[in-house]
Protein backbone atom coordinates (compact mmCIF):
# COMPACT_ATOMS: atom_id res chain seq x y z
CA UNK A 1 0.00 0.00 0.00
CA UNK A 2 0.90 3.24 -0.75
CA UNK A 3 2.43 5.39 1.92
CA UNK A 4 2.31 8.82 -0.58
CA UNK A 5 1.24 12.03 1.56
CA UNK A 6 -1.49 13.75 0.23
CA UNK A 7 -1.30 16.81 -2.33
CA UNK A 8 -2.82 19.95 -1.05
CA UNK A 9 -6.23 20.69 -2.83
CA UNK A 10 -5.12 23.81 -4.09
CA UNK A 11 -2.18 22.18 -6.22
CA UNK A 12 -4.08 18.77 -7.05
CA UNK A 13 -6.68 21.26 -8.23
CA UNK A 14 -3.97 23.08 -10.60
CA UNK A 15 -2.62 19.99 -11.95
CA UNK A 16 -5.67 17.72 -12.44
CA UNK A 17 -9.43 17.81 -13.04
CA UNK A 18 -11.87 15.44 -11.03
CA UNK A 19 -14.65 13.41 -12.28
CA UNK A 20 -17.25 12.33 -9.48
CA UNK A 21 -20.34 10.23 -9.61
CA UNK A 22 -22.93 9.41 -6.95
CA UNK A 23 -24.68 5.98 -6.29
CA UNK A 24 -27.37 7.05 -3.51
CA UNK A 25 -28.97 3.90 -1.58
CA UNK A 26 -32.35 5.11 -0.32
CA UNK A 27 -34.68 2.52 2.48
CA UNK A 28 -38.22 3.43 1.67
CA UNK A 29 -40.07 3.48 4.36
CA UNK A 30 -42.95 0.50 3.43
CA UNK A 31 -44.63 -0.83 6.53
CA UNK A 32 -43.04 -4.55 5.28
CA UNK A 33 -40.12 -5.60 3.26
CA UNK A 34 -39.40 -5.87 -0.74
CA UNK A 35 -40.78 -9.42 -1.26
CA UNK A 36 -42.11 -10.83 2.33
CA UNK A 37 -44.86 -9.90 4.64
CA UNK A 38 -41.51 -9.13 7.65
CA UNK A 39 -41.79 -5.09 9.28
CA UNK A 40 -39.04 -3.06 8.39
CA UNK A 41 -39.14 -1.39 12.15
CA UNK A 42 -35.79 0.86 12.80
CA UNK A 43 -33.78 -0.77 15.94
CA UNK A 44 -35.58 -3.93 16.37
CA UNK A 45 -33.70 -6.93 18.29
CA UNK A 46 -31.55 -8.53 15.91
CA UNK A 47 -32.96 -11.35 13.85
CA UNK A 48 -36.51 -10.88 14.84
CA UNK A 49 -38.27 -9.93 11.73
CA UNK A 50 -36.99 -12.43 9.26
CA UNK A 51 -39.05 -14.80 7.54
CA UNK A 52 -38.23 -18.06 5.01
CA UNK A 53 -38.68 -15.55 1.98
CA UNK A 54 -36.35 -12.93 3.55
CA UNK A 55 -33.57 -15.15 4.51
CA UNK A 56 -33.88 -16.77 1.30
CA UNK A 57 -34.74 -20.68 2.52
CA UNK A 58 -35.43 -23.02 -0.33
CA UNK A 59 -38.63 -23.20 -1.76
CA UNK A 60 -39.40 -19.79 -0.45
CA UNK A 61 -40.71 -17.54 -2.99
CA UNK A 62 -41.20 -13.29 -3.06
CA UNK A 63 -43.73 -11.42 -3.96
CA UNK A 64 -43.40 -7.56 -5.17
CA UNK A 65 -44.40 -4.80 -2.54
CA UNK A 66 -46.92 -2.69 -4.18
CA UNK A 67 -46.01 0.09 -2.57
CA UNK A 68 -42.33 0.23 -2.83
CA UNK A 69 -42.76 0.27 -7.07
CA UNK A 70 -45.25 3.38 -6.37
CA UNK A 71 -42.42 4.85 -4.15
CA UNK A 72 -40.25 4.79 -6.45
CA UNK A 73 -41.91 5.72 -9.40
CA UNK A 74 -42.55 8.87 -7.89
CA UNK A 75 -38.88 9.40 -6.88
CA UNK A 76 -38.28 8.67 -10.73
CA UNK A 77 -40.93 11.46 -11.50
CA UNK A 78 -39.82 14.03 -8.96
CA UNK A 79 -35.67 13.37 -10.43
CA UNK A 80 -36.91 13.97 -14.09
CA UNK A 81 -36.91 10.68 -15.20
CA UNK A 82 -38.32 8.87 -17.88
CA UNK A 83 -40.24 5.96 -16.32
CA UNK A 84 -40.31 2.87 -18.38
CA UNK A 85 -43.32 0.78 -19.92
CA UNK A 86 -42.17 -2.36 -18.97
CA UNK A 87 -39.06 -3.46 -17.17
CA UNK A 88 -38.30 -6.70 -14.50
CA UNK A 89 -36.12 -7.64 -11.97
CA UNK A 90 -32.91 -9.08 -11.93
CA UNK A 91 -30.22 -11.60 -9.64
CA UNK A 92 -27.09 -10.25 -8.77
CA UNK A 93 -24.78 -13.27 -7.67
CA UNK A 94 -22.07 -12.46 -4.72
CA UNK A 95 -21.24 -14.16 -2.03
CA UNK A 96 -21.10 -12.04 1.29
CA UNK A 97 -22.02 -12.79 5.10
CA UNK A 98 -24.90 -10.26 5.01
CA UNK A 99 -26.57 -11.59 1.81
CA UNK A 100 -28.69 -14.73 2.61
CA UNK A 101 -29.90 -15.93 -0.18
CA UNK A 102 -26.32 -15.19 -1.76
CA UNK A 103 -27.63 -13.04 -4.64
CA UNK A 104 -29.69 -9.55 -4.18
CA UNK A 105 -32.81 -8.83 -6.17
CA UNK A 106 -32.06 -6.07 -8.31
CA UNK A 107 -32.33 -4.65 -11.55
CA UNK A 108 -29.99 -4.54 -14.14
CA UNK A 109 -30.48 -3.15 -17.80
CA UNK A 110 -33.72 -2.48 -17.18
CA UNK A 111 -34.63 0.07 -14.31
CA UNK A 112 -37.83 1.59 -13.51
CA UNK A 113 -36.32 4.86 -14.28
CA UNK A 114 -33.93 6.37 -15.94
CA UNK A 115 -32.36 9.45 -18.07
CA UNK A 116 -32.99 12.37 -15.43
CA UNK A 117 -31.73 15.40 -13.62
CA UNK A 118 -31.13 17.27 -10.85
CA UNK A 119 -30.41 21.08 -10.59
CA UNK A 120 -28.22 22.19 -7.43
CA UNK A 121 -26.80 25.49 -6.71
CA UNK A 122 -23.22 26.42 -5.76
CA UNK A 123 -21.91 29.27 -5.23
CA UNK A 124 -24.16 30.91 -7.31
CA UNK A 125 -24.12 28.54 -10.34
CA UNK A 126 -26.92 26.06 -11.07
CA UNK A 127 -25.32 22.75 -11.46
CA UNK A 128 -27.18 20.19 -13.30
CA UNK A 129 -26.47 16.70 -12.15
CA UNK A 130 -27.58 14.13 -14.32
CA UNK A 131 -29.15 10.90 -13.32
CA UNK A 132 -28.35 7.35 -15.28
CA UNK A 133 -30.80 5.33 -13.26
CA UNK A 134 -33.39 4.74 -10.62
CA UNK A 135 -33.74 1.19 -9.49
CA UNK A 136 -35.40 -0.75 -7.29
CA UNK A 137 -33.76 -3.64 -5.01
CA UNK A 138 -33.79 -5.17 -2.10
CA UNK A 139 -31.14 -4.18 1.14
CA UNK A 140 -28.59 -6.77 2.81
CA UNK A 141 -28.31 -7.86 6.14
CA UNK A 142 -25.97 -5.85 8.74
CA UNK A 143 -22.71 -7.28 9.79
CA UNK A 144 -21.48 -6.46 13.46
CA UNK A 145 -17.46 -6.72 14.30
CA UNK A 146 -17.07 -7.05 17.38
CA UNK A 147 -14.09 -6.47 20.01
CA UNK A 148 -12.19 -4.10 17.97
CA UNK A 149 -11.59 -0.77 18.26
CA UNK A 150 -12.91 0.77 14.90
CA UNK A 151 -16.10 -1.23 14.63
CA UNK A 152 -14.84 -2.93 11.14
CA UNK A 153 -13.43 -6.42 10.76
CA UNK A 154 -10.07 -5.98 10.93
CA UNK A 155 -9.05 -6.57 14.76
CA UNK A 156 -12.17 -7.76 15.64
CA UNK A 157 -12.51 -10.49 17.72
CA UNK A 158 -15.80 -12.09 16.12
CA UNK A 159 -18.75 -10.92 13.88
CA UNK A 160 -22.33 -11.22 14.02
CA UNK A 161 -25.05 -10.95 11.23
CA UNK A 162 -28.52 -9.42 11.94
CA UNK A 163 -30.95 -10.24 8.99
CA UNK A 164 -33.59 -7.85 9.71
CA UNK A 165 -32.61 -5.34 7.25
CA UNK A 166 -32.54 -8.02 4.60
CA UNK A 167 -34.64 -7.73 2.26
CA UNK A 168 -36.00 -4.08 2.97
CA UNK A 169 -36.90 -2.11 -0.33
CA UNK A 170 -33.71 -0.43 -1.34
CA UNK A 171 -34.05 2.57 -4.48
CA UNK A 172 -30.76 2.86 -5.71
CA UNK A 173 -30.00 6.61 -7.50
CA UNK A 174 -26.89 6.62 -10.12
CA UNK A 175 -25.40 9.80 -11.54
CA UNK A 176 -23.81 10.36 -15.15
CA UNK A 177 -19.80 11.34 -14.14
CA UNK A 178 -20.16 14.70 -13.09
CA UNK A 179 -17.25 16.66 -14.64
CA UNK A 180 -15.95 20.07 -15.60
CA UNK A 181 -16.69 20.97 -11.82
CA UNK A 182 -13.22 21.92 -10.85
CA UNK A 183 -12.43 23.37 -7.51
CA UNK A 184 -15.78 23.11 -6.85
CA UNK A 185 -16.39 19.32 -7.13
CA UNK A 186 -16.84 18.45 -3.40
CA UNK A 187 -19.19 21.14 -3.39
CA UNK A 188 -21.28 19.96 -5.71
CA UNK A 189 -21.19 16.64 -4.55
CA UNK A 190 -22.41 17.79 -1.19
CA UNK A 191 -25.44 20.03 -2.89
CA UNK A 192 -26.56 17.16 -5.00
CA UNK A 193 -26.68 14.58 -2.07
CA UNK A 194 -28.72 17.52 0.11
CA UNK A 195 -31.17 18.31 -2.64
CA UNK A 196 -31.72 14.32 -3.14
CA UNK A 197 -32.39 13.78 0.70
CA UNK A 198 -35.13 16.86 0.50
CA UNK A 199 -36.91 15.72 -2.56
CA UNK A 200 -37.21 11.91 -0.87
CA UNK A 201 -38.03 13.78 2.36
CA UNK A 202 -40.73 16.20 0.64
CA UNK A 203 -42.41 12.82 -0.98
CA UNK A 204 -42.59 10.81 2.23
CA UNK A 205 -41.28 7.93 1.05
CA UNK A 206 -38.42 7.64 3.53
CA UNK A 207 -37.17 9.52 6.88
CA UNK A 208 -33.96 9.55 4.86
CA UNK A 209 -31.95 9.47 8.15
CA UNK A 210 -28.36 9.07 7.28
CA UNK A 211 -26.76 8.36 10.73
CA UNK A 212 -29.03 5.56 10.74
CA UNK A 213 -28.38 4.35 7.13
CA UNK A 214 -31.73 4.81 5.88
CA UNK A 215 -29.97 6.96 3.34
CA UNK A 216 -26.35 6.19 2.26
CA UNK A 217 -23.88 7.60 -0.63
CA UNK A 218 -20.93 5.94 -2.42
CA UNK A 219 -18.74 8.69 -4.16
CA UNK A 220 -17.01 7.78 -7.04
CA UNK A 221 -14.09 9.72 -7.50
CA UNK A 222 -11.12 10.20 -10.44
CA UNK A 223 -8.46 12.65 -12.13
CA UNK A 224 -7.43 13.17 -15.00
CA UNK A 225 -4.71 15.42 -16.61
CA UNK A 226 -6.71 18.46 -18.60
CA UNK A 227 -7.17 17.14 -22.53
CA UNK A 228 -6.99 13.56 -21.26
CA UNK A 229 -9.19 10.55 -20.91
CA UNK A 230 -10.42 10.29 -17.11
CA UNK A 231 -8.72 8.21 -15.06
CA UNK A 232 -9.31 5.60 -13.22
CA UNK A 233 -12.43 5.77 -10.85
CA UNK A 234 -12.53 4.61 -7.03
CA UNK A 235 -15.40 3.98 -4.81
CA UNK A 236 -15.90 5.38 -1.21
CA UNK A 237 -18.77 3.44 0.08
CA UNK A 238 -21.46 3.83 2.43
CA UNK A 239 -20.59 7.82 3.40
CA UNK A 240 -23.21 9.04 5.98
CA UNK A 241 -23.48 12.63 6.39
CA UNK A 242 -23.63 15.59 4.26
CA UNK A 243 -20.59 17.08 5.59
CA UNK A 244 -18.77 13.46 5.00
CA UNK A 245 -19.66 13.37 1.51
CA UNK A 246 -17.84 16.91 0.64
CA UNK A 247 -14.77 15.28 2.73
CA UNK A 248 -14.82 12.05 1.18
CA UNK A 249 -14.22 13.53 -2.90
CA UNK A 250 -11.73 16.55 -0.98
CA UNK A 251 -10.05 13.59 0.37
CA UNK A 252 -9.43 11.37 -2.69
CA UNK A 253 -8.60 14.30 -4.74
CA UNK A 254 -5.43 15.07 -2.91
CA UNK A 255 -4.49 11.14 -2.55
CA UNK A 256 -5.17 10.14 -5.91
CA UNK A 257 -3.29 13.48 -7.05
CA UNK A 258 -0.25 12.69 -5.20
CA UNK A 259 0.04 8.92 -6.71
CA UNK A 260 -0.32 10.52 -9.92
CA UNK A 261 2.12 13.15 -9.86
CA UNK A 262 4.68 10.05 -8.43
CA UNK A 263 3.91 7.95 -11.34
CA UNK A 264 1.92 5.20 -9.62
CA UNK A 265 -1.11 4.58 -10.61
CA UNK A 266 -4.86 4.10 -9.08
CA UNK A 267 -6.22 1.35 -8.75
CA UNK A 268 -10.41 0.85 -9.06
CA UNK A 269 -11.39 -0.41 -5.36
CA UNK A 270 -13.89 0.48 -2.95
CA UNK A 271 -12.90 2.26 -0.64
CA UNK A 272 -13.85 2.96 3.75
CA UNK A 273 -14.09 7.13 4.97
CA UNK A 274 -12.94 7.15 8.14
CA UNK A 275 -14.90 10.27 9.74
CA UNK A 276 -12.14 10.90 12.58
CA UNK A 277 -9.45 11.76 10.08
CA UNK A 278 -11.37 12.36 6.59
CA UNK A 279 -9.04 10.29 4.97
CA UNK A 280 -9.73 6.40 3.03
CA UNK A 281 -8.72 3.75 3.10
CA UNK A 282 -8.78 0.34 1.16
CA UNK A 283 -11.48 -2.35 1.21
CA UNK A 284 -11.72 -4.40 -2.31
CA UNK A 285 -11.36 -4.34 -5.72
CA UNK A 286 -14.05 -3.48 -7.57
CA UNK A 287 -16.05 -6.05 -9.65
CA UNK A 288 -17.24 -5.27 -12.98
CA UNK A 289 -21.16 -5.94 -13.88
CA UNK A 290 -19.69 -9.42 -15.20
CA UNK A 291 -18.85 -10.42 -12.08
CA UNK A 292 -22.11 -10.58 -10.92
CA UNK A 293 -23.64 -12.64 -13.55
CA UNK A 294 -26.76 -10.89 -13.50
CA UNK A 295 -29.78 -12.63 -14.88
CA UNK A 296 -33.39 -12.15 -14.94
CA UNK A 297 -35.28 -13.16 -11.56
CA UNK A 298 -37.92 -16.10 -12.63
CA UNK A 299 -39.63 -16.00 -9.65
CA UNK A 300 -40.57 -12.68 -10.48
CA UNK A 301 -43.26 -11.39 -13.08
CA UNK A 302 -42.21 -8.10 -14.91
CA UNK A 303 -43.72 -5.19 -14.05
CA UNK A 304 -45.26 -2.52 -16.83
CA UNK A 305 -46.84 0.51 -15.29
CA UNK A 306 -49.53 1.79 -17.07
CA UNK A 307 -49.22 5.15 -18.46
CA UNK A 308 -52.30 6.86 -16.81
CA UNK A 309 -51.65 5.72 -13.54
CA UNK A 310 -47.89 7.13 -13.65
CA UNK A 311 -49.04 10.42 -15.03
CA UNK A 312 -51.63 10.47 -12.19
CA UNK A 313 -48.34 9.79 -9.63
CA UNK A 314 -46.93 12.90 -11.35
CA UNK A 315 -49.80 15.26 -11.10
CA UNK A 316 -49.71 14.73 -7.69
CA UNK A 317 -46.64 15.03 -6.65
CA UNK A 318 -45.58 17.66 -4.04
CA UNK A 319 -44.23 21.29 -4.40
CA UNK A 320 -40.53 20.20 -5.03
CA UNK A 321 -38.04 21.47 -2.92
CA UNK A 322 -36.73 23.86 -5.11
CA UNK A 323 -39.62 25.49 -6.36
CA UNK A 324 -40.78 25.74 -2.58
CA UNK A 325 -37.10 27.32 -1.76
CA UNK A 326 -37.81 29.75 -4.35
CA UNK A 327 -40.96 30.56 -3.45
CA UNK A 328 -39.80 31.30 0.56
CA UNK A 329 -37.10 32.96 -0.64
CA UNK A 330 -39.50 35.81 -1.81
CA UNK A 331 -41.95 35.62 1.05
CA UNK A 332 -38.63 35.93 3.45
CA UNK A 333 -37.26 38.93 1.19
CA UNK A 334 -33.67 37.74 1.42
CA UNK A 335 -31.09 37.04 -1.23
CA UNK A 336 -29.78 33.80 -3.18
CA UNK A 337 -26.80 33.92 -0.69
CA UNK A 338 -28.97 33.44 2.48
CA UNK A 339 -31.08 31.24 1.23
CA UNK A 340 -28.30 28.88 0.63
CA UNK A 341 -26.88 29.48 4.33
CA UNK A 342 -30.49 28.24 5.49
CA UNK A 343 -30.09 25.11 2.64
CA UNK A 344 -26.48 24.50 3.72
CA UNK A 345 -27.99 24.52 7.77
CA UNK A 346 -30.19 22.29 7.29
CA UNK A 347 -33.05 24.58 8.16
CA UNK A 348 -35.87 25.11 5.50
CA UNK A 349 -38.29 23.49 7.30
CA UNK A 350 -37.59 24.38 10.71
CA UNK A 351 -37.59 28.08 9.93
CA UNK A 352 -40.62 27.54 8.00
CA UNK A 353 -42.67 25.48 10.89
CA UNK A 354 -40.89 28.85 13.31
CA UNK A 355 -43.09 31.29 11.21
CA UNK A 356 -45.85 29.07 11.04
CA UNK A 357 -46.15 29.35 14.85
CA UNK A 358 -45.88 32.89 15.34
CA UNK A 359 -42.06 34.10 14.44
CA UNK A 360 -40.98 36.60 11.92
CA UNK A 361 -38.52 35.13 9.36
CA UNK A 362 -36.46 37.55 10.66
CA UNK A 363 -36.33 36.17 14.32
CA UNK A 364 -36.59 32.39 13.09
CA UNK A 365 -33.58 32.48 11.01
CA UNK A 366 -31.90 34.66 14.11
CA UNK A 367 -31.81 31.19 16.03
CA UNK A 368 -31.67 28.74 13.57
CA UNK A 369 -28.42 30.15 12.02
CA UNK A 370 -26.70 31.82 14.81
CA UNK A 371 -27.04 30.30 18.33
CA UNK A 372 -28.71 26.43 17.37
CA UNK A 373 -26.59 26.39 14.74
CA UNK A 374 -23.57 26.87 17.04
CA UNK A 375 -24.68 24.37 19.31
CA UNK A 376 -25.66 21.81 16.89
CA UNK A 377 -22.10 22.22 15.46
CA UNK A 378 -20.17 21.97 18.65
CA UNK A 379 -22.29 18.56 19.50
CA UNK A 380 -22.21 17.01 16.18
CA UNK A 381 -25.73 17.07 15.84
CA UNK A 382 -28.70 17.66 13.40
CA UNK A 383 -30.49 20.77 13.93
CA UNK A 384 -33.53 19.14 13.85
CA UNK A 385 -32.10 16.66 16.32
CA UNK A 386 -30.99 19.30 18.52
CA UNK A 387 -33.56 18.98 21.64
CA UNK A 388 -35.93 21.99 20.41
CA UNK A 389 -38.98 22.43 17.75
CA UNK A 390 -39.99 25.40 16.06
CA UNK A 391 -42.84 25.88 18.04
CA UNK A 392 -40.46 26.14 21.17
CA UNK A 393 -38.37 28.75 19.05
CA UNK A 394 -41.19 30.47 18.41
CA UNK A 395 -42.42 31.02 21.97
CA UNK A 396 -39.08 31.65 22.80
CA UNK A 397 -38.99 34.45 20.45
CA UNK A 398 -42.80 35.78 22.14
CA UNK A 399 -41.07 36.09 25.13
CA UNK A 400 -38.71 38.44 24.09
CA UNK A 401 -41.37 40.29 22.08
CA UNK A 402 -43.22 41.11 24.97
CA UNK A 403 -40.06 41.94 26.69
CA UNK A 404 -40.08 39.29 29.19
CA UNK A 405 -36.52 38.17 28.01
CA UNK A 406 -33.37 39.60 26.43
CA UNK A 407 -31.19 37.73 23.86
CA UNK A 408 -28.59 36.67 27.01
CA UNK A 409 -31.65 35.29 28.82
CA UNK A 410 -33.04 33.51 25.82
CA UNK A 411 -29.61 31.65 25.55
CA UNK A 412 -29.90 30.39 29.54
CA UNK A 413 -33.56 29.65 28.84
CA UNK A 414 -32.38 27.21 25.44
CA UNK A 415 -29.79 25.63 27.91
CA UNK A 416 -32.90 24.59 29.99
CA UNK A 417 -34.63 23.41 27.14
CA UNK A 418 -31.84 21.40 25.65
CA UNK A 419 -31.62 19.80 28.92
CA UNK A 420 -35.22 18.51 29.07
CA UNK A 421 -37.04 21.31 31.57
CA UNK A 422 -39.91 22.12 29.37
CA UNK A 423 -40.85 24.89 27.35
CA UNK A 424 -39.19 28.27 27.08
CA UNK A 425 -41.92 29.76 29.29
CA UNK A 426 -41.79 26.92 32.26
CA UNK A 427 -37.55 27.16 32.09
CA UNK A 428 -38.37 31.29 32.62
CA UNK A 429 -40.27 30.63 34.98
CA UNK A 430 -38.32 28.31 37.07
CA UNK A 431 -35.08 29.47 36.51
CA UNK A 432 -35.97 32.72 37.51
CA UNK A 433 -35.01 34.35 34.04
CA UNK A 434 -37.47 36.71 33.55
CA UNK A 435 -36.07 40.64 32.67
CA UNK A 436 -36.57 43.53 35.55
CA UNK A 437 -38.27 46.25 34.09
CA UNK A 438 -40.32 47.68 36.53
CA UNK A 439 -38.40 51.08 37.18
CA UNK A 440 -38.82 50.58 41.13
CA UNK A 441 -37.06 47.60 41.06
CA UNK A 442 -33.94 49.17 39.22
CA UNK A 443 -33.46 52.85 40.80
CA UNK A 444 -31.15 51.51 42.80
CA UNK A 445 -29.03 49.72 40.90
CA UNK A 446 -28.80 52.37 38.61
CA UNK A 447 -27.61 54.91 41.44
CA UNK A 448 -25.26 52.33 42.27
CA UNK A 449 -23.78 52.80 38.96
CA UNK A 450 -23.50 56.36 39.26
CA UNK A 451 -22.18 56.67 41.61
CA UNK A 452 -19.40 54.02 41.39
CA UNK A 453 -18.31 55.98 38.05
CA UNK A 454 -18.39 59.27 38.38
CA UNK A 455 -16.42 60.41 35.70
CA UNK A 456 -18.72 58.46 32.92
CA UNK A 457 -21.62 60.37 35.10
CA UNK A 458 -19.91 63.92 34.45
CA UNK A 459 -19.59 63.07 30.55
CA UNK A 460 -23.42 62.16 30.34
CA UNK A 461 -24.75 65.34 32.00
CA UNK A 462 -22.07 66.86 29.58
CA UNK A 463 -24.36 65.71 26.45
CA UNK A 464 -22.24 62.62 25.36
CA UNK A 465 -24.97 60.40 25.91
CA UNK A 466 -23.31 57.53 24.10
CA UNK A 467 -21.09 56.66 27.15
CA UNK A 468 -24.56 55.55 29.17
CA UNK A 469 -23.35 52.23 27.76
CA UNK A 470 -20.75 51.66 30.58
CA UNK A 471 -23.38 52.36 33.23
CA UNK A 472 -25.92 49.95 31.38
CA UNK A 473 -23.22 46.94 31.52
CA UNK A 474 -22.88 47.89 35.16
CA UNK A 475 -26.37 47.50 35.77
CA UNK A 476 -26.64 44.11 33.87
CA UNK A 477 -23.73 42.92 36.06
CA UNK A 478 -25.02 43.67 39.09
CA UNK A 479 -29.07 42.15 38.10
CA UNK A 480 -26.87 39.15 36.13
CA UNK A 481 -28.16 40.28 32.90
CA UNK A 482 -31.99 40.39 34.05
CA UNK A 483 -32.09 44.17 33.43
CA UNK A 484 -34.24 46.18 30.80
CA UNK A 485 -31.65 47.48 28.85
CA UNK A 486 -34.40 50.19 27.36
CA UNK A 487 -35.51 50.91 30.55
CA UNK A 488 -32.01 51.15 32.35
CA UNK A 489 -31.15 53.65 29.61
CA UNK A 490 -34.27 55.80 30.12
CA UNK A 491 -33.66 55.73 34.12
CA UNK A 492 -29.77 56.64 33.52
CA UNK A 493 -30.96 59.70 30.91
CA UNK A 494 -33.19 61.00 33.60
CA UNK A 495 -31.19 61.00 36.27
CA UNK A 496 -28.39 62.86 34.72
CA UNK A 497 -29.69 64.91 32.06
Amino acid sequence: MSTTTPMSYEDAIAAFEPVIGLETHVELGTRTKMFCGCATVFGAEPNTQVCPVCLGLPGALPVANAAAIEATIRIGLALNCTIASWCRFARKNYFYPDMPKNFQTSQYDEPLCENGYVDVDVNGETVRVEIERVHLEEDTGKSLHVGGSTGRIQGAKESLVDYNRAGIPLVEIVTNPVAGAGSLAPEVARAYVTELREIIRGLNVSDVRMEQGSMRCDVNTSLNRPGQEWGTRTETKNVNSLRSVERAVTSEIQRQAALLDAGETILQETRHFHETTGDTSPGRSKETATDYRYFPEPDLTPMAPDAEWVSQLKAALPELPRVRRQRLQADWGISSHEMASVLNAGAVELIEDTIAAGASSDAARKWWLGELSRRANETGTELSELGIDARQVAQLQSLIDEGKLNDKLARQVIDGVLAGEGDPERVAKERGLEVVSDAGALTKAVDDAIAANPDVAEKIRGGAHNAAGVLIGAVMKTTKGQADAKTVRELILEKLS
